[in-house]
């Protein structure tokens, strides 16, 4: 989240593959302006509304339910400032969302986790441990 820090202020923020939001509510927290999720497990949305609540987030948040990928695929809004995204591991989907964004960039910035070993060949990655985060730049207006 550091790395993306100065972009965040009063970014427009997309956290895919959201889970319980915790990507996409500390972007909030940092500055951003508005902060949509995307997420399909009944159990994640759950959680995910119960923590924008909790925060008292609502009026900066929206959620959309369905899968990530294909949600991106036929995103047709403004691009978003940032982009956020943490695929279930082994299942091929971060590669594939790195393949969308080259074809349709939907953000200036977006970065997904991914397990070390996967190489998306993006702009920067950053290794820790047993996760690695790749960083993907585009030009977007």
């Amino acid at each position: 989240m550091s790395i993306a820090g100065p972009r965040l202020v009063g970014a427009r923020v997309l956290d895919l593959f959201a889970g319980s939001g915790a990507l996409g509510l500390e972007a909030l927290s940092r500055g951003a302006r508005h902060a949509t999720f995307v997420e399909l497990a009944p159990v994640s949305l759950k959680a995910l509304s119960a923590n924008i609540a909790t925060l008292e987030a609502k009026d900066r948040t929206s959620v959309q339910r369905g899968d990530a990928i294909r949600w991106v695929e036929t995103f047709a809004g403004t691009p978003f400032d940032v982009a956020f995204a943490d695929p279930p591991y082994g299942t091929g989907q971060a590669a594939a969302l790195a393949q969308v964004f080259r074809r349709q960039p939907f953000a200036a910035m977006l970065g997904i986790e991914h397990e070390p070993g996967d190489d998306l060949d993006g702009d920067d990655t950053r290794r820790w441990g047993g996760i690695a985060v790749t960083f993907f730049a585009a030009e977007v207006a």
